[in-house]
């Protein structure tokens, strides 16, 4: 059972777990424990009172739900709901002798756009102090009335790991767009990072790499 650290209210899932490393990367995840403790969460996606933290029992897993995640354009929608945007600061503490790198996030979320409207999810993903990576972004086109999923992945001569021996936080991110198009303005269109069906969650793998002892 998952124990949720309350910042709001309930929806969407993130969910972080150690997984396989891609090619090139080391053979084997440390067998000792993962904590993960979210610093901030905010944005007008994830603002106070809309989300919640769930880290699970044994350290290696956690979930941010959201309530209010969504990005909506056309109807009575103003320009400002057409953006939603949410960063979450971690501090990822893994076992003495190893860094990570996150090889691969899986995003999903509901999307319902109007012939002609567009929809885009966006993330960015970087190590405290050190260089925002390249957003990645995926545009959806209506007509869409369903779940939608995407995948970021990072080749394994890409991945920036956390510094070896150093505290860094991890900063994840994330955007949803909504924008009319060509669409009727008078009918509303929206992109949603929720679960309304409990299942819709967002999955970070992690890679690992072993640190060279000091001299």
């Amino acid at each position: 059972m998952l124990k949720p650290v309350i910042l709001g209210g309930a929806a969407a899932m993130l969910l972080v777990t150690a997984a396989a490393p891609p090619a090139g990367a080391d053979d084997l995840a440390p067998t000792g424990k993962i904590t993960v403790d979210v610093a901030t969460v905010n944005g007008s996606g994830c603002r106070p009172g809309s989300a919640a933290v769930a880290v699970a029992p044994d350290n290696t897993a956690f979930t941010v739900t959201y309530s209010e995640y969504l990005a909506r354009a056309g109807g009575d929608s103003t320009a400002v709901e057409g953006r939603k945007n949410c960063q979450l600061s971690l501090v990822v503490n893994v076992p003495q002798g190893y860094t990570y790198a996150i090889a691969q996030v899986d995003y999903r979320g509901f999307g319902s756009l109007q012939p002609g409207a567009v929809g885009t999810q966006k993330a960015s993903y970087y190590f405290q102090g050190m260089s925002q990576t390249a957003a990645r972004s995926h545009r959806f086109q209506g007509a869409l009335d369903d779940n939608w999923q995407v995948t970021d992945t990072a080749d394994i001569h890409a991945l920036v790991f956390a510094p070896c021996g150093e505290k860094r936080n991890f900063n994840i991110n994330t955007e949803l767009r909504a924008e009319v198009g060509t669409s009727d303005p008078t009918r509303t269109s929206y992109m949603a990072l929720d679960s309304t069906d409990g299942s819709i969650n967002s999955k970070y793998h992690f890679a690992w790499k072993k640190c060279e002892a000091p001299a």
